[in-house]
């Protein structure tokens, strides 16, 4: 026959081993972490078919979308109700490029195609407000590198050629829906390994050092490890690099993040395991168009520079060494950071994968600070903050892709476009 401390003692290891594997927060007195903060998201869209990258949100309520390729059937696409998607523009000289034109192959070696007026790979949307010289715009950017496969299943990024990697505007005033303006990069701007990534304007007629029509600052995040800033005057076409290998830039080698508690590594089929190598990855202007927030992925740290400095020409001679002089360290934001956005009370809002959220950083107060946490957002991408104040992301569980896991595919459909209101009234920054 047992003893009572006997059986007392099994009590307390049992109650112990279930306290340890629960899962429902209403049987403890402990307090729990609910994985959530900030205001109510709201579920706007979800995705059935190809799971998304990028979204932007124009002023009349249309929702953009885009996604990188692959075998996706399109890669620039508009929300058509709650549920769907369909390819877009249906008509006019810039088209999705079906799967099998998009890319090519020279002596062996697999390239992105050359096509100027063919959507290959989108990786990012950004729409500017109407202004006196332009209509609203989405402005489209196309890596010209989608992602392959060969017989094996063995995914590999081609390389890009001039002609491929392009920067698009599309007039969208009134549901014109056309594209009016296409710009390609020189061989020299645009390496065969780098990858656009993100891209914000300054549309304002008497910013220095511009033609007057406008220019792009657009991010190239080269996982090969050649990243860096591309400016694009909208005027003249030019085009030209700065910061390229910073080390502010650059890629913090074997950083091992955690999604969903879980340590990640990055284990592409056919390939040795490795960690995530992305650099420069989100951009963020200020509302008075005098500085670019920015930081690689793979980094905890924030940095910014003057605008100035990243609109000097090569034929200064200085403009590289003016400009390395010139990045601010704002110190660690508390994780890894990915697409960021930008209201015009000046937050630099910050998408967080490692947290299921989003930080912003504050100029004022020169601190970072929680805007909202949610178990629904899973690997928020790309951002807009939107003209009826809300600020939009999608939620596109990245971290569990098949060409990042052996090929194994983890996402649960559906993908998502979430929204959360703004703080304090806050809205969309105009520079134009």
């Amino acid at each position: 026959m047992k003893s009572a401390l006997t059986i007392a003692t099994a009590l307390v290891a049992t109650t112990s081993l279930a306290q340890v594997t629960f899962e429902n927060s209403s049987s403890t007195i402990l307090r729990t972490d609910n994985g959530t903060y900030g205001d109510p998201i709201e579920e706007v869209h979800y995705y059935y078919d190809q799971l998304p990258i990028g979204l932007s949100v124009a002023s009349d309520g249309r929702i953009w979308t885009c996604y990188t390729r692959g075998s996706y059937e399109y890669t620039l696409g508009i929300i058509v109700n709650k549920t769907a998607e369909a390819p877009w523009p249906m008509s006019g000289p810039i088209q999705n490029l079906p799967p099998s034109m998009i890319n090519t192959t020279f002596n062996g070696i697999p390239f992105g195609s050359a096509n100027k007026s063919g959507l290959i790979s989108v990786q990012a949307l950004y729409i500017t407000p109407q202004t006196a010289n332009r209509p609203e715009t989405l402005w489209a950017i196309d890596t010209g590198r989608p992602t392959i496969h060969n017989a094996q299943g063995d995914p590999m990024e081609v390389y890009g050629q001039p002609g491929g990697p392009k920067l698009i505007g599309f007039n969208i005033t009134g549901q014109n829906d056309t594209a009016y303006e296409t710009f390609t990069f020189p061989s020299d701007v645009y390496y065969p390994d780098s990858y656009f990534n993100d891209l914000r304007f300054d549309l304002r007629p008497d910013t220095p050092g511009t033609s007057g029509k406008g220019i792009a600052y657009l991010v190239d995040s080269s996982d090969e490890g050649r990243p860096g800033f591309i400016m694009l005057d909208l005027g003249t076409g030019e085009s030209w690099r700065r910061l390229s290998e910073d080390p502010s830039v650059l890629r913090v080698n074997w950083n091992v993040p955690s999604y969903q508690g879980r340590p990640f590594y990055y284990e592409p089929k056919g390939m040795p395991i490795n960690t995530l190598r992305e650099g420069l990855d989100g951009i963020q202007i200020s509302p008075d168009g005098s500085r670019i927030y920015y930081s690689p992925l793979t980094s905890t740290y924030l940095y910014s520079i003057p605008t100035t400095n990243l609109r000097a020409r090569n034929s200064d001679p200085l403009a590289e060494l003016a400009a390395h002089s010139n990045i601010s360290s704002h110190g660690q934001r508390g994780a890894d950071a990915n697409g960021f956005e930008g209201d015009n009370q000046g937050r630099v809002y910050m998408l967080m994968p490692t947290e299921n959220g989003v930080f912003y950083y504050d100029p004022g107060d020169l601190q970072t600070h929680g805007f909202v946490r949610d178990p629904r957002i899973l690997w928020p991408d790309s951002a807009s903050v939107a003209e009826d104040g809300y600020f939009y992301m999608t939620a596109t569980q990245l971290f569990d892709q098949p060409d990042w896991n052996n090929g194994t595919d983890g996402r649960m459909k559906p993908g998502a476009i979430l929204r959360a209101k703004l703080p304090d009234g806050a809205g969309k920054i105009h520079l134009g």
